[in-house]
């Protein structure tokens, strides 16, 4: 029986080590390691307010003796243990930061790190800062991305982030929507940069819900103290998403591919300023179509209320509002935002009201207070105020609300009144 002990694993690479893997190719470094060549590729990533570069991503790009390509996630699966995998992710930045310095790219440098590796920082050694520091690039102008999926301990990834964080690096959690995201992760970590992961904007491409859910996650995020980056694009349409969504930075293929060499100039301005007209063009036709759609309940709510105002009772006064198609219910709350009375209703929708929910049909003495519509008409009253599309506790369907307050017999009234907004929505990009 072999009763050895296994070899411990071979130290991580030092600062001088890996100053030992360099080499020069022409004008550009490359690192080589366990029988890989390790060169550096740069993905422009840009701000969409400022409509130009502000940062690089380094991508490694490996190669074996051959000359093959090795896709990264290979090179790394090839490393023999944690030893090797440390080393391969500090040769990479070390490549990365080279090139860099020789291209005299401005902005933020994008770097990857392993989560193994980011994890183990914290205890073994301070390898990038002293990287950083012999070349004399500060800190503050790297990004250090980490992957949100699969990191399971907490308080480690915490410890790590502030670790960084500390020496003035910026954290970026990477390939966010993918797997096992969660956005408890962000409330805690608060990352400087979320990437939006490609798969998210491809659905959001093709599912206009999902669409529709991108700027309530951006502004999400923002809410939770980080820029965002919607990574992948690859066309004018999800560009135009992008924007809509509100967006900080953006990083795709139609913006910039992958290049051992920068772009001469800022080809990005006149891009840029097209979409920028694009944009125009179709936010336009959207807000119209959307007052369009909109108009007839806006004016049938704000008649009501002028009906309600003069004593009319809510069942004749509300009629004209639930004639109009798309109209679902009509409901009166008082200046605390109680439901006074029943929801007056549509016939035609009770026809086709889904009955899973009908525990939740009746609404009378529910409190509405917590309600936008409602803060807002009280904030104006006399004005009819109109939400974005939500899901109706009621009916459990896309709904908007139209909704006023006004005074009755002295006391403040907000009338509601809820429209069908399934499949509605802006023109398809």
């Amino acid at each position: 029986m072999n009763t050895s002990n296994p070899s411990p694993p071979a130290p991580k690479a030092d600062l001088q080590s890996i100053r030992n893997m360099l080499a020069t190719d022409g004008d550009r470094t490359i690192g080589n390691f366990a029988g890989l060549s390790v060169r550096s590729h740069f993905q422009p990533i840009f701000s969409v307010a400022h409509s130009r570069t502000v940062g690089f991503e380094g991508l490694m790009r490996a190669s074996d003796p051959d000359g093959n390509p090795v896709a990264p996630l290979d090179a790394f699966r090839m490393s023999r243990d944690s030893s090797h995998v440390a080393t391969l992710d500090r040769l990479s930045s070390a490549v990365h930061l080279n090139n860099f310095l020789h291209l005299k790219a401005d902005g933020w440098l994008f770097v990857n790190m392993r989560t193994e590796v980011f994890l183990e920082s914290v205890h073994d050694g301070n390898f990038l800062g002293e990287l950083l520091a012999a070349a004399g690039f500060p800190p503050h102008r790297v990004v250090i991305e980490i992957l949100e999926q699969g990191m399971l301990n907490e308080l480690c990834l915490g410890e790590a982030v502030q670790f960084f964080r500390k020496q003035g690096f910026l954290i970026a959690l990477d390939d966010f929507g993918a797997g096992h995201s969660n956005f408890d992760r962000v409330w805690n970590l608060q990352p400087d940069i979320v990437k939006l992961d490609r798969s998210m904007t491809a659905q959001a491409g093709t599912n206009l819900r999902i669409r529709r859910m991108m700027p309530v996650m951006v502004s999400l995020l923002h809410e939770a103290g980080s820029l965002v980056l919607m990574e992948g694009i690859e066309t004018g349409g999800e560009a135009l998403m992008a924007m809509d969504a509100d967006a900080d930075f953006v990083q795709g293929y139609y913006f910039g591919v992958p290049a051992v060499s920068l772009p001469a100039g800022e080809p990005s301005r006149a891009l840029f300023d097209q979409l920028w007209i694009d944009f125009r063009e179709v936010t336009l036709p959207e807000v119209s179509f959307h007052r369009r759609e909109v108009s007839p309940y806006i004016n049938a709510i704000g008649y009501a209320a002028s009906l309600i105002e003069s004593g009319i009772p809510l069942a004749h006064a509300a009629s004209g509002f639930l004639d109009l198609a798309g109209a679902e219910r009509c409901y009166l709350l008082d200046s605390e935002g109680r439901q006074i009375g029943e929801n007056m209703v549509d016939p035609r929708y009770v026809a086709t009201a889904d009955q899973r929910y009908s525990p939740v049909a009746n609404a009378q003495g529910a409190n509405w207070s917590r309600r936008f519509y409602f803060r807002r008409a009280l904030e104006h009253p006399g004005k009819v105020q109109v939400t974005r599309p939500y899901l109706s506790i009621v009916g459990a369907n896309q709904c908007i609300t139209v909704s006023i307050g006004s005074l009755v017999n002295g006391e403040m009234r907000v009338l509601c009144g809820d429209v069908s907004w399934r499949d509605r929505g802006p023109v398809k990009r």
